[in-house]
C-alpha cells in the first residue's frame, strides 16, 4: 500500500451538475497542460513521502562509505587497493558510480517509483478517482513519471557530488582533472533513472504483481544476462549503460575481471540512442495500457 496521497485532485475541479439544457460540457485541458498539473501535485506527495526517507537512506549509504574511506586516510591505516596495491581515488569513485549506483541503487528506484505510478493507485483503490477527471489517461501517467523523474534526479545527483569531493582526494587524486568525468556521471544516472523509471512504468500499468516482476527483471535477469556473451544482452539497459561509463577501472584483480564480463560493449551513440529509445517507447506503451486497461478494483 502506497503511503502517498491519492492524486484524484490533480487540479481540475470536479464537473459540476447540469445547469440546464444550454451547459456547454468540459473540455479537456491539453496534454502537456494535464500532465504538467498531475506533476505539480505528485511532486509534493513524492518529496514528503516515506519512499522518499527510503530514498535518502540508500543515497546515504556510498556517502557513509566515503566518509570511512577519508578517515581511515587521515588515520594512516593506507589506501583502497585492488590486486594488492592502492587505487588513487579518482578509480574509486569510477567503481562506486558503476558498482554502487548503476547496478543497485538505480535499478531500485526505477523499480519501487516506476512500479508504483499506477500500481499504488490500483493498490489504494483511488484509481477511478484519477480517471473520472477530464484529463487523458496517459497524461496522467506521464506527469507522475515526471515528478519520479525530478524527487530521484534532486536526491541522487547531489549525493554523488559530495561523494565525489569526498573520495576522488584519496591518494593525491585531483578534484579538476576528474570533473569532466563528474559531469558525465550526472548525466548518466540521470538517464538512467529515465530509463528503468519508463520501462517499469509499463510493467506497472500492465503486470498485476509490477513489483515482483521489477526485480526479477533488475536483478536476476541482467544480473545473469551480462555474464554471458551473447546478443541477449542487448535486452537489457544495462548494458548500454555500461557502454557510456566515463571512468578507467582498475587493471588488476576486481577491476580486469570487470573488465573481462563487460569487454563486448556498443559504441556510445549507439548505447545512447538505445536507452532514448527505452524511454520513448515503454512511455508510450504504458500510456497505451492505461488509456485501454479497464482497472476492476478487488473488494
Amino acid at each position: 500500500m502506497s503511503d502517498e496521497h491519492p492524486a484524484s485532485t490533480v487540479g481540475v475541479p470536479p464537473a459540476q451538475g447540469d445547469a440546464g439544457p444550454a451547459a456547454v460540457p468540459r473540455q479537456a485541458p491539453p496534454f502537456m497542460s494535464a500532465a504538467m498539473r498531475v506533476f505539480d501535485l505528485s511532486l509534493g506527495q513524492m518529496l514528503w513521502s516515506r519512499r522518499t526517507i527510503f530514498l535518502a537512506l540508500l543515497v546515504g549509504a556510498p556517502l557513509a562509505l566515503g566518509v570511512l574511506f577519508r578517515v581511515l586516510e587521515a588515520l594512516g591505516v593506507g589506501g583502497v587497493k585492488f590486486g594488492g596495491s592502492a587505487t588513487g581515488g579518482p578509480i574509486v569513485f569510477g567503481g562506486m558510480i558503476w558498482l554502487l549506483y548503476l547496478r543497485f541503487i538505480v535499478p531500485v528506484l526505477g523499480v519501487f517509483y516506476g512500479t508504483a505510478l499506477i500500481a499504488d493507485e490500483v493498490d489504494d483503490k483511488t484509481i477511478t478517482y484519477l480517471f473520472v477527471r477530464p484529463i487523458s489517461r496517459s497524461a496522467i501517467l506521464v506527469g507522475k513519471y515526471l515528478a519520479y523523474l525530478v524527487t530521484t534526479v534532486f536526491v541522487v545527483l547531489p549525493s554523488v557530488v559530495i561523494l565525489f569531493l569526498l573520495v576522488v582526494p584519496l591518494g593525491g587524486g585531483s578534484l579538476a582533472a576528474a570533473f569532466p568525468a563528474l559531469l558525465k556521471d550526472l548525466g548518466l544516472l540521470g538517464l538512467g533513472l529515465a530509463s528503468y523509471g519508463a520501462l517499469f512504468a509499463f510493467i506497472g500499468a500492465r503486470l498485476k504483481y509490477p513489483l515482483v516482476t521489477g526485480l526479477v527483471f533488475a536483478f536476476g535477469w541482467e544480473q545473469i544476462v551480462m555474464i554471458f556473451p551473447g546478443y541477449l544482452r542487448r535486452l537489457t539497459i544495462v548494458n548500454y549503460l555500461q557502454a557510456l561509463v566515463p571512468h578507467a577501472m582498475p587493471q588488476d584483480g576486481l577491476g580486469s575481471a570487470l573488465q573481462a564480463i563487460f569487454r563486448d560493449v556498443p559504441a556510445p551513440m549507439v548505447a545512447l540512442a538505445w536507452l532514448v529509445g527505452y524511454i520513448v517507447v515503454f512511455l508510450f506503451l504504458a500510456g497505451r495500457v492505461v488509456e485501454r486497461r479497464e482497472y476492476v478494483l478487488e473488494q
